[in-house]
């Protein structure tokens, strides 16, 4: 992956951008498309897409991968200072305890550690559960209330604190790779496109939606207003070659392994056969993942916007979702980009989307 492009990743992913607070990512996302596009737009939701267009006349496909991630929000503060929180979208309650966070407030980040009791001071019966979310708290260092309060209010967001790093050969560690890394390669597919020489057949409206982890509330609203013909979802999945996976109930899915496509009701399956022999001609690998019902995704309700709409998922394998160590690997990255791009060249209004 180009250097430029590995940096603006990092720095996208380790912006906070909880659900209903995207704006701090959004704005880089905005920064990075707006010398490319044609035009950028944002909506009361807070989506932000690009416009490239292509020739006259062509059909509007819609790519989203969404920018917000999971983290946590101030509910509470007691009397010594000490802080509840709620969950904003699903956080595994396990991996809570002595993470470390940013508690995003008015005057800047505030930094804390979640607490509990420490383990030899619990019950053996407590030893065997995981801990209740009310049972742990946020400690920001204070003494008291009111001292808590000079600094945090109630309904500021929290986002769990590492960064971006590498690991070994392609592989990269982080958190909000889910979906942030979808999103970043929207944005890179508009900067490629936008870069070539010949117009697209059809016009490419690439959008960094928000609030997918409590709903796919963004994706809703956008794809009602793009009203697209064509929709590409790009997002993660879950990578099935680590311990303790069962492969059969999700499949083999690896990381490294190349983007993955979904297959199921929420397809379209002649844009799934173009993804697919597109991906033969550009000599890139994939993977393939069976969806029976609604995949989850913004591709759920991209489908089912307004009429219908032709609708294709593009994953990208990723151990550990939902955690502040993500793994994903950045040639699965790279060539989802490249599949993308060569993909929008072939589509034109000539294409009947319905089943035959």
């Amino acid at each position: 992956m180009d250097k430029n492009v590995f940096q603006f990743l990092k720095k996208f992913a380790d912006s906070p951008s909880p659900s209903g607070y995207e704006q701090p990512a959004q704005r880089l996302w905005r920064e990075y498309v707006s010398p490319h596009a044609d035009e950028v737009q944002s909506d009361v939701m807070g989506n932000t897409w690009g416009v490239v267009k292509g020739a006259r006349g062509g059909p509007r496909v819609m790519l989203a991968g969404h920018a917000d991630e999971v983290g946590l929000m101030v509910r509470y503060i007691d009397d010594d200072g000490f802080i509840s929180f709620a969950p904003i979208g699903g956080v595994d309650a396990h991996l809570l305890p002595g993470s470390r966070v940013n508690i995003h407030a008015k005057g800047g980040e505030v930094r804390g550690v979640v607490g509990r009791k420490p383990i030899h001071l619990l019950e053996v019966d407590e030893r065997r559960k995981v801990a209740k979310l009310k049972e742990l708290f946020i400690d920001i260092g204070v003494s008291d209330r009111e001292e808590a309060e000079a600094l945090v209010d109630v309904g500021d967001p929290v986002t769990f604190a590492p960064g971006v790093e590498k690991l070994q050969g392609d592989n990269v560690m982080g958190r909000g790779f889910d979906d942030k890394v979808g999103s970043m390669i929207v944005a890179e597919v508009l900067r490629r496109v936008a870069a070539q020489d010949k117009k697209l057949k059809c016009d490419v409206y690439g959008v960094s939606t928000v609030q997918e982890e409590i709903g796919l509330r963004g994706a809703k609203t956008s794809a009602f207003g793009i009203d697209p013909a064509v929709g590409i979802c790009v997002e993660v999945t879950f990578a099935s070659d680590h311990p303790g996976a069962d492969k059969k109930s999700v499949g083999d899915v690896r990381v490294g392994g190349g983007p993955t496509l979904s297959r199921g009701a929420n397809i379209n399956h002649k844009l799934f056969d173009l993804l697919k022999e597109t991906a033969a001609d550009e000599d890139i690998t994939l993977q393939f993942e069976a969806a029976p019902r609604a995949t989850g995704t913004d591709a759920n309700v991209m489908q089912l916007s307004r009429q219908g709409v032709a609708t294709a998922l593009v994953e990208i394998p990723l151990r550990y979702m939902h955690t502040s160590g993500e793994v994903i690997n950045l040639n699965d990255v790279e060539n989802a980009i490249q599949l993308i791009v060569a993909t929008l060249k072939k589509i034109h209004s000539g294409i009947d989307w319905k089943p035959a």
